[in-house]
């Protein structure tokens, strides 16, 4: 089976082809990045421009797979979204649970809202309470008194969406699903374990970051800032008065986020910003790495915030895993060990997906995560027939539904 995967982030635009038979075979048939100045924050700064940078990248990653794409799977980026946790629950005196019930909560949740200015991304369970006991899979068959279901969805704003659709369908592509591209991240770089024990996984990206959080195998928390790696260098170029090119440069070669007394006795040449290229001055290693932490630790602290403002911070999570092209600042891990109180790793798209060398980064986990969603295992079993009785039937059918089991 052909799958496809788009990312459209807000530095660079990514496309993906592969052979998909399984999540353990997986063949890369393309894949293409190229960097993009025309959105930003979200915003589509150059729409014409945009759709004709998305549709040289999809045409060259046909030529490159040697297939033609009629569907794809989009990344989304979740800044400026809504996390919203809710629950519903029955009391049943001591009977034994079955779909009916489970389908009873549902109906009288807010699983059905519908929004007006807001796109729902992602809406599932998250677990299962009866009588006090926590459950990760429906618990039919259980005798109970009360069953509480908890839900977790995330909202991005729909004028974002329309945008992005009318670009990928105007191209004549459908758009088979919508991903949280922190969702999407997580998928191509936590090991099975990770997600059942419990990770956060925090992608540095250019211009933004976001975090994850996998436990018992649930996608239970997403969000993005608007802060990346690109603010680092930003950073050193005001601070030490140089380029926008040489600060990337001194980032990517020297920068550190752990110093050594020997940073203060290790030179650096650097151009300054004038009209003489060859006007340069000296800095140490250590009066870059200073301007360096500070927004690290700002932006690793804004991302754990977000983590206790949703209540996760003092859920069993002693696993990080980090992505992106942030990810490569040297003793990254260290530092966020030191911060997060956990292990840290830095990961590279799974590993059975054997990936060219170019790609097999960290800043390619977004793309390649894409490809590897099921939509499946992000749906409740037990609703599928009724959902596809909605979609015969239209809104008649939904409310013959609803009586059914109200």
């Amino acid at each position: 089976m052909i799958k496809a995967g788009l990312d459209i982030g807000n530095s660079k635009i990514s496309c993906i082809v592969v052979d998909y038979k399984n999540p353990e075979k997986v063949k890369i048939l393309s894949l293409l990045s190229i960097p993009t100045n025309f959105i930003k924050k979200n915003v589509i700064l150059n729409f014409n421009d945009l759709r004709d940078q998305i549709e040289l990248l999809i045409s060259e990653t046909e030529k490159l797979s040697q297939t033609k794409l009629n569907s794809l799977n989009l990344n989304l980026s979740l800044l400026n979204s809504k996390s919203y946790y809710y629950h519903s629950n029955i009391n049943i005196k001591n009977e034994k649970i079955s779909e009916l019930h489970l389908k009873k909560i549902i109906n009288q949740s807010e699983y059905f809202e519908i929004y007006d200015d807001q796109f729902e991304l992602f809406n599932n369970i998250i677990s299962y309470t009866v009588d006090n006991n926590n459950y990760f899979f429906p618990p039919l068959g259980n005798f109970a008194d009360n069953i509480k279901i908890n839900f977790y969805k995330i909202l991005i704003k729909k004028k974002y969406i329309e945008n992005i659709s009318s670009i990928i369908n105007g191209l004549k592509l459908n758009i088979e699903n919508y991903i949280p591209s922190p969702l999407s991240t997580s998928l191509s770089s936590l090991t099975k374990d990770e997600k059942e024990l419990g990770t956060i996984c925090i992608d540095l990206g250019h211009s933004t970051s976001s975090i994850s959080i996998f436990q018992n195998n649930k996608f239970i928390f997403g969000d993005t800032i608007g802060i990346g790696s690109n603010n680092v260098t930003l950073d050193i170029a005001r601070g030490v008065s140089t380029t926008i090119s040489s600060a990337e440069r001194l980032k990517t070669l020297y920068g550190s986020l752990i110093s050594s007394p020997s940073d203060d006795h290790e030179i650096i040449e650097i151009p300054i910003i004038s009209g003489d290229r060859n006007n340069f001055k000296q800095i140490t290693r250590s009066n870059l790495n200073s301007i360096i932490k500070p927004r690290i630790e700002e932006t690793l602290e804004i991302l754990w915030q977000k983590i206790k403002d949703h209540n996760h911070g003092n859920k069993k999570l002693n696993n990080v895993v980090l992505t992106g092209g942030g990810s490569q600042l040297d003793n990254i891990e260290r530092y966020v060990e030191t911060i997060f109180a956990s292990g840290t790793r830095v990961a590279n798209p799974l590993n059975q997906l054997e990936l060219q060398k170019e790609f097999n980064k960290p800043n390619f986990c977004d793309v390649v995560g894409s490809v590897l969603y099921d939509s499946k295992f992000y749906k409740i079993n037990f609703l599928k027939n009724s959902s596809k009785t909605i979609k015969k039937s239209g809104i008649m059918g939904f409310f013959a539904w609803l009586d059914q089991y109200i």
